[in-house]
């Protein structure tokens, strides 16, 4: 058995596995094993010697996974979501929602940008769009029903604003992509803050535009507060924009590194939440244990994406795809849709990691033999990641709403107010295609 035909049959048997719902670490890593077991056993010959493929496929796969693990940039991921969590409990991400709520409680649609624009502070902090859907929602969507906003407004913005954390720095996928493709993770950070800010801007025109059309989908506040009281409340979210200028200014400034930042923000977090007493024992502890099972469940996923990147390049699949394509003379234009609706129709069944993860070893070669930046189109793929979050069937982010308001607002419901949004979401991931100084501008400056 040649090394192609392993190859395909190890990616064909991981994409039906994957349709029948396996859990995507266990499909990448068994077949990964199992098919490089099979590669070495026929290595030396027609006849498949299995005594002589144990020891290489046991030391390659042990390999891999030790060096991956051992990788000084992968200790960023439990930090920022430590970091994520402790803001959480200690209420500096919330604080960013009321601050904007104050200033916009006389604006058209004024809680729904507000809800958009707390999404964005959420994100800047935890750089995870589950956690930030599932919070928010929690906050914002309550707020939004008690002023008589429509159920597809209130729920659909949160599910879209959630998605943001997928590219506002610090976000896991671009650490994971950075490490996945050995590019820097401080320059993949900037590269998301302009293209995050754009689609944070589309969103806000779209909730103005529906409470223009449907006044009554956006009931104007009643409420009114004074310019003192507007002043305090934005003095209480300091804390977290502190950690965003933290972040950011820190990386750009080369004051230290992303990992560096990771710890920097992590230690202001906690301490401003016990010396405000706003973060009791309790909460630390529940804290720490939800980042120990975030971060497992991202390493496992990770590891074993790493050994079917290993088995990928063993047997030359990615070489075959890449002359496959050459052969055949595909314009640039045809690969990069070819490639967007691959990630989009995906985006509908996977969870983004997963979808990343399986796609890079045979997308990033192909990018690189075109002469794209890494960068720039490491954006392009988490913008991607983060629309099919809200594409049905399976967008996450809508599931995750529709628990928090415990199905009183029907998933098709929501899915119905996310399109409003999902066509401005193409929009922006059109000029970031087309215009890739909007992802290099800020790392080519640094």
């Amino acid at each position: 058995m040649d090394p192609l035909t392993i190859g395909l049959f190890g990616l064909i048997a991981t994409l039906v596995l994957i349709c029948l719902r396996v859990p995507i670490g266990f499909a990448l890593a068994g077949l990964a094993i199992l098919c490089t077991y099979l590669f070495f056993g026929f290595k030396y010959g027609d006849e498949f010697q299995a005594t002589k493929a144990f020891y290489p496929t046991l030391s390659l796969i042990s390999s891999n996974v030790f060096e991956f693990l051992h990788s000084y940039p992968l200790s960023m991921v439990p930090l920022f979501i430590a970091l994520g969590h402790i803001a959480y409990h200690a209420n500096i991400t919330t604080d960013i929602y009321f601050a904007v709520r104050v200033w916009l409680a006389r604006v058209p649609g004024g809680l729904a940008m507000a809800s958009a624009i707390g999404c964005t502070g959420f994100s800047a902090i935890t750089g995870s769009s589950l956690a930030c859907a599932s919070a928010m929602g929690r906050i914002c969507i309550p707020e939004m029903m008690r002023f008589n906003y429509s159920p597809q407004l209130a729920t659909s913005t949160v599910a879209i604003g959630g998605t943001l954390g997928a590219l506002i720095p610090p976000s896991i996928l671009f650490i994971m992509y950075g490490l996945f493709t050995e590019q820097s993770v401080n320059k993949l950070f900037l590269a998301g803050v302009i293209p995050g800010l754009l689609s944070l801007l589309g969103i806000l025109i779209v909730v103005f535009i529906w409470s223009r059309l449907k006044p009554e989908a956006a009931p104007i506040s009643d409420e009114m507060y004074s310019a003192r009281e507007r002043w305090q409340a934005t003095l209480r979210a300091w804390p977290a924009i502190s950690l965003f200028a933290v972040i950011i200014g820190g990386i750009y400034g080369g004051i230290f590194t992303a990992t560096e930042a990771a710890a920097v923000s992590m230690f202001i977090a906690l301490s401003y939440g016990v010396f405000a007493r706003k973060l009791s024992w309790e909460n630390f502890l529940q804290a720490m244990k939800d980042t120990a099972l975030q971060s497992a469940t991202i390493f496992f996923i990770a590891v074993c994406a790493k050994m079917f990147v290993a088995f990928v390049s063993l047997t030359g699949l990615t070489h075959e795809v890449i002359s496959l394509i050459d052969h055949y003379q595909m314009p640039d234009w045809a690969i990069l849709l070819m490639i967007t609706l691959i990630y989009l129709v995906m985006g509908m069944m996977l969870d983004p990691l997963g979808i990343m993860l399986l796609t890079l070893p045979f997308v990033v070669p192909l990018i690189e033999g075109m002469g794209y930046d890494l960068i720039w189109f490491g954006v392009v793929v988490v913008k991607l990641l983060e629309i099919g979050l809200i594409t049905p069937p399976v967008g996450l982010n809508v599931f995750i709403i529709n628990s928090v308001v415990n199905n009183r607002i029907p998933v098709h419901s929501i899915f119905r107010g996310v399109i409003n949004f999902l066509a401005m979401d193409l929009v922006v991931f059109a000029l970031i295609v087309i215009f890739p100084i909007l992802s290099l501008f800020l790392p080519n400056s640094l």
